[in-house]
């Protein structure tokens, strides 16, 4: 006999915690469409259950080490397995054991999908399906978690392991894995289905700028622009939508940062990859279950402006944090990166304005303006295209202030005009309009120049040609 057809056969374990009366009908749901299937998952998610009404908290306990944990889990589901009346061989029990105890230790069905380097995101939609990101496409994955319970399990001990909480007071978390892949997950009351996860991977190797080259993000010749950008201490603010691949671009451009600086970073969760040895990480944290203890990327910006750093990089601005950046900018703090979610460069441009109102000062919109003209000096725009590919579509000098409106100048742009090629992808790439930056002189001061090629347009030079 099989061991399916013995699972099949077999009595039920003696002690099962009942489902969940916080989501009785998707439990119910998952748990009858399971055992109906596979009745190995369904013997394997029984012993799990099991194993939790036994030790409880205990796989919450900050005070065990990851090897004293497992030892625990696995001394339980042998246990508990072993008294389980159904014949198995040595080998079957050692596997239904690892299996139950990847699924509590780590991260059940998504495990397989944060070891694939294809996949860039993972969206749990409760128990009814998880979708997944491959080459910037969606598609489902087929795959299910076995019970609500089971899910918000697992997101509880994520959140845990960074120390965040998520509950029915505070039903929003966002955090990360150990190997730094952003995670949000909301629940119940919030999430009227069940609990939603979603992970947006962290890559193990940090994409530099010679990987983006190759996927056609950017070129060699923005690519040398933006290095003598960096060095020459020109502020660049990164935007783009979601998804995009504006922390990767932000962690690529910081790659040119030089050695002998101190660096700060300062993040919602920790992403970026800096290689520079002189560097310091500031993580923000949210209030407790009373409402205090928040440290907000605001606090930790002000914070930074006494570390005596030589540049900062923000992770992401969001917020009243803007105002802050804008007076670190314009105070000796130039040269620093950030990023922020906008659609064009001058809706980036629009946003910082909103987000520096947020900060509750009564400022005139000409004074923004005019801090936002001196202190930013470019703004790359990255977009996930039609194809799925992440492009850089424009890079626009900020060239100061005329008539109460900031000036900006297209240095280099994507050329959607080009069409699209058998395969679905884009055939243009950006290529410099030949316009010169503003901020040229400025970076002569660190002893850097601009090569006669950096804003060749070698395609228009070939069009106006082929127009004589």
């Amino acid at each position: 006999m099989s061991l399916k057809e013995r699972l099949e056969h077999a009595r039920p374990l003696a002690s099962v915690t009942p489902i969940s009366s916080a989501e009785p009908a998707a439990a119910l749901r998952s748990i009858v469409s399971a055992s109906r299937t596979d009745p190995v998952a369904d013997m394997r998610r029984r012993a799990q259950e099991t194993l939790f009404a036994r030790i409880g908290n205990r796989l919450y306990d900050a005070s065990l080490s990851p090897e004293q944990l497992r030892g625990i889990v696995v001394a339980e589901l042998t246990q508990i397995v072993a008294e389980n009346d159904v014949a198995l061989t040595e080998d079957e029990r050692g596997a239904l054991v690892a299996a139950a105890t990847e699924d509590v230790l780590g991260y059940g069905p998504i495990q397989e999908f944060l070891d694939d380097p294809s996949v860039t995101e993972v969206m749990v939609n409760s128990t009814e399906s998880i979708y997944v990101e491959r080459s910037g496409h969606l598609v489902d994955s087929g795959s299910r978690f076995y019970s609500v319970d089971h899910l918000r399990r697992m997101i509880e001990r994520i959140a845990s392991q960074v120390g965040r909480r998520i509950d029915e007071a505070s039903p929003m978390v966002d955090a990360r894995l150990p190997d730094g892949s952003r995670v949000n997950a909301i629940i119940a009351p919030l999430a009227v289905d069940g609990p939603v996860l979603t992970i947006r991977k962290f890559s193990r190797r940090a994409m530099g700028i010679d990987d983006l080259i190759d996927i056609g993000t950017m070129t060699k010749q923005l690519a040398d622009f933006l290095d003598a950008c960096v060095k020459g201490k020109v502020t660049i603010v990164v935007s783009g939508g979601t998804g995009s691949g504006k922390t990767t671009l932000l962690n690529a451009l910081s790659s040119f940062l030089p050695e002998e600086e101190r660096i700060v970073t300062i993040e919602d969760a920790v992403e970026l990859q800096l290689q520079q040895r002189h560097r310091i990480r500031l993580e923000s944290r949210p209030a407790n279950i009373e409402g205090k203890g928040l440290v907000s990327i605001r606090d930790l910006v002000r914070n930074a402006l006494r570390m005596r750093p030589d540049r900062i990089v923000v992770g992401e601005v969001r917020g009243p944090e803007a105002l802050d950046m804008l007076q670190a900018l314009n105070t000796g703090h130039e040269g620093s990166l950030t990023t922020l979610h906008a659609n064009s460069p001058r809706d980036a441009l629009s946003r910082i304005e909103t987000m520096v109102l947020m900060a509750g000062m009564d400022l005139p919109l000409s004074a923004i303006r005019e801090q936002m003209a001196s202190a930013i000096d470019l703004v790359v725009h990255i977009e996930r295209l039609a194809d799925g590919a992440r492009r850089i579509v424009q890079v626009s000098d900020v060239a100061g202030m005329e008539s109460s409106v900031v000036q900006l100048n297209e240095l280099f742009t994507f050329d959607f005009s080009a069409g699209i090629d058998p395969n679905g992808r884009h055939k243009a790439s950006i290529t410099p309009t030949g316009i010169r930056p503003s901020f040229e002189a400025k970076i002569r001061r660190f002893g850097i120049e601009f090569t006669p090629d950096t804003f060749r347009n070698d395609i228009g030079f070939a069009r106006k040609a082929a127009m004589r």
